[in-house]
């Protein structure tokens, strides 16, 4: 497979590979990311297999707009709390997923992990492909990937593209579970633990845990 690095101005090409179920690579805010389009197995299989993911292993989902979450999943008051102080941004929520979501795009898991990124380049994606899936660019276990050529390095030869660009924060994304009703961080990035618990006030302090 040829692999082509392209400016960001070529989002058509970029949108026309997601929608033939092509896995592509693009700079995010966070890291540089890997994304297929979401509904498409073939598409999610290729991407973990290019990526050498476990399976068992859930893979976001990126949409482009805030309303759109309840689409997918149900939003409880502290998710919309979280959504309204940090979205778009550096955090992935975990939400209980809606039934209609089949469970081949979530590792057989009830929930469903949601990112908004703040990039203006992957919400013009976003807003073409309709939702990805998206997990950051590198190897399995390996350590994530910032810029395009380190992603040519790894990825050349088994994904069609690569958007130019480097990627800002250097750290994946926050990720809290908010699906059980208390909130639950399972990684820190650039949006610390106070200033999500400065979001949902004092009250629940005591239900956070911190999962290293």
């Amino acid at each position: 497979m040829n692999t082509v690095l392209v400016e960001k101005d070529a989002l058509d090409l970029a949108t026309e590979l997601v929608g033939n179920n092509k896995v592509v690579a693009f700079p995010t805010e966070t890291v540089f990311g890997l994304g297929v389009k979401f509904g498409s197995k073939e598409a999610l299989d290729a991407l973990y297999q290019i990526k050498k993911r476990d399976k068992g292993k859930a893979i976001s989902m990126m949409i482009s707009k805030p309303e759109d979450i309840e689409k997918y999943a149900y939003v409880n008051e502290n998710a919309k709390k979280i959504i309204k102080a940090f979205m778009p941004g550096m955090i992935t929520i975990i939400l209980k997923k809606k039934p209609h979501i089949d469970k081949y795009f979530t590792a057989s898991l009830d929930t469903i992990g949601i990112r908004i990124p703040d990039d203006k380049f992957v919400l013009s994606l976003l807003d073409k492909t309709g939702p990805m899936l998206v997990t950051s660019a590198n190897l399995s276990g390996k350590e994530s990937l910032v810029d395009d050529q380190a992603v040519m390095e790894v990825f050349k030869g088994k994904i069609p593209l690569i958007v130019k660009g480097e990627s800002i924060s250097k750290k994946a994304s926050t990720i809290v579970d908010l699906s059980k009703g208390n909130v639950e961080i399972l990684r820190l990035g650039d949006i610390s633990k106070e200033e999500i618990m400065e979001v949902l006030k004092w009250k629940l302090q005591w239900h956070v845990t911190m999962v290293d």
